[in-house]
């Protein structure tokens, strides 16, 4: 599943979207079914959607992209934060806890190995520059990227992306996604060789 944001505040166009189009042209390959999503830019609408996406396909990997106005480099999201939300979103609502799961723990890491994707596409000569971070920004995405985590005990990934032509065509961001969910997956497979194999000694 991959899950993009809808316009807000500067970005009439997001370019997380575009770029989850043309990653949706582009495909994963035969063996891989893959789903896409816009979401809207809202609070109450990921705490509805999320979980329900997820109990509707069980997948794999969800991959959450948005768009940051910082961006210059395609970035990977090593972890997603519990607190400190009180950027209004696209309907002038922000969360009274100010955190997306009372209780949860403060910060919840992806199982997948950022440092590692960022190195592997990096060394396929894309073209696109890739970085790893550790601060998804404290606004939708973080929220979404959160939420995600926390059901799926870490099997989500969030990728920034920077707006269009800044310095990439959405055309160069669908390619970029395409080799990362790739090296992504690959990781999780061989993760789960590995297990199964201890399980069988």
């Amino acid at each position: 599943n991959l899950i993009s944001f809808g316009p807000f505040g500067e970005h009439t166009v997001n370019a997380s979207w575009v770029a989850v189009q043309e990653l949706k042209k582009l495909g994963l390959g035969s063996e891989v079914d893959l789903h896409v999503y816009e979401v809207p830019v809202e609070y109450q609408t990921v705490q509805s959607l999320v979980p329900s996406l997820w109990k509707q396909y069980h997948p794999l990997l969800v991959v959450h992209v948005g768009v940051s106005g910082m961006a210059t480099t395609v970035t990977l999201e090593k972890c997603g934060r519990n607190h400190g939300y009180r950027g209004l979103d696209n309907s002038s609502f922000c969360p009274d806890s100010q955190c997306c799961i009372v209780g949860g723990p403060d910060c919840i890491n992806s199982v997948i190995d950022m440092e590692s994707v960022c190195k592997r596409v990096a060394a396929s000569g894309l073209g696109v520059a890739v970085s790893v971070s550790k601060d998804a920004g404290r606004y939708l995405c973080d929220f979404t990227y959160y939420t995600s985590l926390y059901l799926s005990h870490g099997r989500s990934a969030f990728i920034h992306v920077p707006p269009l032509g800044k310095p990439y065509s959405g055309e160069d961001l669908g390619r970029a996604l395409q080799a990362i969910v790739r090296e992504m997956l690959e990781l999780l497979d061989q993760a789960e060789k590995i297990h199964c194999q201890q399980h069988f000694h």
